[in-house]
């Protein structure tokens, strides 16, 4: 987990994640914050052991760090953060050291994340995408009435 944690210290990342504290500071709805990675990244290693999926822990951590580090720049610009993302992961996983072939599979990924039609093209894009909605606490949520997030993409439950 050595270049997990290159991450967690990587000036781009931490810059980013100070960034979108501050735009959310007033959000009432999900947040994108340490919490919500590290429940992603949690959520999809549990699946990962589970049912015996191929995929490498720190693979798993990397991808679910980076998969939101392109939300400040949405907010700020109006580009979508799964395009902002991938530009800033790139960077960040080339100086925490991981391999092309590693980079390749965290961006698409993060590219497929918010989208479940272009995640099951990928068996570790739909991980991804699933261990995000699934890490939402929308059954204790206090802005639940006023989310436009999609019926079916809300946790009523606690499904894995």
């Amino acid at each position: 987990m050595e270049r997990v944690n290159r991450i967690l210290g990587n000036q781009v990342f931490l810059s980013e994640l100070r960034k979108l504290a501050r735009l959310e500071r007033e959000r009432v709805y999900c947040g994108h914050g340490i919490e919500h990675l590290l429940s992603v990244a949690r959520i999809a290693y549990i699946r990962t052991l589970e049912e015996g999926l191929p995929f490498r822990k720190e693979t798993i951590y990397a991808a679910a760090l980076l998969h939101d580090v392109g939300r400040a720049a949405q907010y700020e610009t109006g580009i979508p953060h799964d395009q902002a993302g991938v530009r800033l992961a790139e960077g960040i996983l080339r100086e925490c050291g991981f391999e092309e072939d590693e980079r390749e599979e965290i961006l698409t990924a993060i590219r497929c994340h918010r989208d479940r039609e272009a995640a099951a093209g990928t068996s570790f894009g739909a991980l991804l995408y699933e261990a995000d909605k699934a890490s939402r606490e929308c059954f204790v949520c206090r802005a639940q009435e006023t989310c436009d997030w999609p019926l079916e993409k809300k946790n009523f439950i606690i499904r894995r």
